[in-house]
């Protein structure tokens, strides 16, 4: 049975329904947010009082489409209805009489296909028709910030001691973020994250969160919630929560690095790691199976792209690095380059131990449903047609690597502005193939986005230009 089929069965419906109802009475729960996403990833919701929970579950709570980016529709168009999945629904430990469940959209009964979540569905049920599953986990790096009375953003410093040049993992600095970290901790376990650890990160009033793995949904869900429960804990401490990949040129960007693996459909057995039958040659310890995987990504990193760092200023964070490092430690801790190996973080794919991946180039801006959404159509192509994905780097830097090495040793360079992935997504029928419906949507608001962008007149011009003649 299908992925849709298993959720949409009456009788898993009937059952779970009952089981959800009398958890939200038990818990003490007044209210109900339906969540969707826009085109973006930016959480969309309507509050409903919990006695029209049936309505939410069966009919759906409505959206004027055309108030909403990307969803396909204009003020003509007829009401998008919100319908709640039943296994989403969690209590909000900072709101407590709400709760929050994630919703597909559907229109006069159907689901809709320019809704994220609907796309991602559908790419897990071609990806299960072929046997797999994809599992994973994001690392959401963010930013605590605060705007100085002159309008001047600086990072989140309320007793002035994170100014180390290298403060990562810094005691002080943690110390002063605790309190926020430990909210984010305890709410997320609450709410099923299991999130096992935090950290200060590499730049100033920047912290990451490492969650548990789930299907590609789910993971989906949760880090779309995280980024909800953050912006809510961090105001409570005077600070703004950004997920911004570059607010600031000369710190390290923000990422959401996925960790996964492909498992079997039927079993859960996770294929990544070798069989005793099978060769290695690599040497990282994983099975054909995740090479092909891993050729595929790479074969289609480019376009892949356009989609893991979705804004203009998200490739602030992945420019190559030829001629500057622009982080305060020295490191961009960024991938320019589009490379596989062990367990460094200079590679684009990491593979810390031959069981999983971590790919590093997702934005803090991505939204997961359509990063996952390709990830999947290019794994499975490289699957399905045995794609080799080249030289696995061991126990090498790659940013040590001059230009010409790189390209010499089969290293694609990421695109290096907005446009360049879009058109590199364009012209990639597999990972639009990913995108389904939403595809040329996307294409046309990024372009849009690039248009814009460029018609705007920045500090930086006038001061460089202003006067060079």
């Amino acid at each position: 049975m299908s992925i849709l089929a298993v959720l949409n069965d009456a009788n898993h419906v009937n059952g779970k329904r009952e089981a959800v109802r009398q958890t939200l009475r038990d818990k003490g729960v007044e209210f109900l947010l339906a969540r969707f996403v826009d085109i973006h990833g930016t959480p969309k919701v309507k509050q409903v009082p919990v006695d029209c929970f049936d309505d939410l579950v069966d009919s759906g709570a409505g959206f004027a489409g055309g108030a909403v980016w990307g969803l396909g529709q204009g003020p003509e168009s007829h009401d998008m209805m919100a319908r709640s999945d039943l296994e989403t629904y969690v209590q909000l430990p900072w709101k407590p009489n709400v709760a929050v469940a994630s919703c597909d959209i559907y229109v006069d009964d159907e689901p809709w296909p320019f809704c994220a979540r609907n796309n991602l569905k559908r790419m897990m049920d071609l990806f299960a028709r072929e046997g797999f599953v994809l599992n994973g986990g994001f690392e959401p790096e963010h930013f605590l910030v605060v705007l100085t009375p002159e309008g001047r953003l600086k990072p989140w410093d309320p007793l002035g001691v994170d100014n180390l040049a290298k403060p990562c993992y810094d005691f002080r600095g943690m110390s002063q973020a605790m309190d926020y970290l430990q909210d984010i901790i305890r709410y997320g376990n609450q709410m099923g994250f299991d999130v096992y650890q935090s950290d200060h990160e590499d730049a100033n009033g920047q912290y990451e969160i490492n969650f548990g793995w789930t299907n590609a949904l789910f993971a989906a869900d949760r880090l779309t919630l995280f980024r909800m429960m953050a912006g809510q804990v961090a105001a409570r401490y005077g600070a703004t929560c950004t997920f911004m990949a570059k607010p600031f040129h000369d710190k390290t960007g923000s990422g959401a690095h996925l960790h996964f693996h492909v498992a079997d459909a039927a079993t859960g057995r996770n294929l990544f790691p070798v069989a005793p039958s099978e060769t290695d040659p690599k040497g990282l310890g994983i099975s054909a199976t995740a090479r092909h995987y891993i050729g595929g990504l790479l074969k289609h990193i480019r376009a892949i792209t356009a989609v893991a760092s979705p804004t203009i200023n998200c490739y602030r964070r992945i420019q190559s690095g030829e001629f500057v490092y622009s982080s305060t430690s020295g490191y961009t801790w960024t991938p320019a380059f589009a490379s596989f190996g062990d367990n460094n973080r200079t590679q684009l794919l990491r593979c810390p131990d031959g069981r999983r991946f971590e790919d590093r180039s997702p934005s803090g801006m991505v939204n997961p449903y359509l990063l996952l959404a390709v990830h999947m159509a290019a794994g499975l192509d490289g699957i399905i047609n045995q794609i080799d994905p080249g030289e696995a780097i061991i126990g090498e830097n790659v940013w040590n690597l001059s230009y010409d090495e790189r390209r010499a040793r089969g290293m694609i360079l990421l695109p290096q502005n907005l446009m360049e992935a879009v058109e590199a997504l364009e012209a990639d029928e597999v990972v639009r193939s990913g995108l389904g419906a939403i595809a040329d949507e996307y294409i046309r608001l990024k372009k849009a986005e690039w248009s814009e962008f460029m018609r705007q007149v920045t500090p930086w011009e006038v001061g460089r230009y202003l006067t060079l003649l």
